[in-house]
This record gives structure tokens, sequence and C-alpha cells, in this order.
């Protein structure tokens, strides 16, 4: 994912903007980002303080870092179990026997 090239405060600091009183139009051209990217920041950080956006952006990362160490554990796993299943009989035995 494209890391955005504003901080977690810049963007509570834009949305606070808006709250008080600039359009979404102004906003886009004074910060340069598309109309589009503004709403989507709304919806998703409307309410929060620069601290909270903070916390849930890191959040997302180590949610991002988690699922991919499940992804690549769960490929381990299979081919383990694929090498497993490929085994002549005998050697399959002394494997399922262990805990």
């Amino acid at each position: 994912m494209k890391k955005s090239k504003y901080s977690p405060q810049q963007i509570a600091k834009i949305l606070k903007e808006f709250d008080n009183g600039k359009t979404a139009a102004e906003i886009s051209r004074e910060y340069k980002i598309s109309a589009a990217a503004f709403y989507k920041w709304r919806e998703r950080y409307g309410g929060m303080n620069g601290k909270e956006l903070k916390r849930l952006k890191d959040l997302e990362e180590e949610n991002r870092r988690l699922k991919q160490m499940y992804a690549n554990l769960s490929l381990d796993h299979q081919m383990a179990k694929e090498i497993i299943e490929n085994l002549p009989a005998g050697r399959q035995e002394s494997f399922k026997a262990q805990p």
C-alpha cells in the first residue's frame, strides 16, 4: 500500500479546517489532494484527533504485518503437509506419531 505523504497529525488538521468552514474544494486545492481522497479521509478519520489517528495507522500497519506472517506460516504448513503425504508409507508413520 502506498504511504501517504501526510502524517496523521496533518490529516487531522486538514479535517479540522473543513469542520471550521473551509470548503472541500479549497482544501483540495491548497493541499494538492483530490476531492475523493479528502472525502475518504473524512469518512475514515472524521472526529479523531492526531494521536488517535496515529494509533489507528500504527494498528493497521501491525495488522498488515500479522496477516503477512500468517500467510507465510500457512504456506509453510501446507508445504510440510504435502511433503509428508508424498513420503513412503513407513516414513509417514514416524511423522504422525510425534505430537
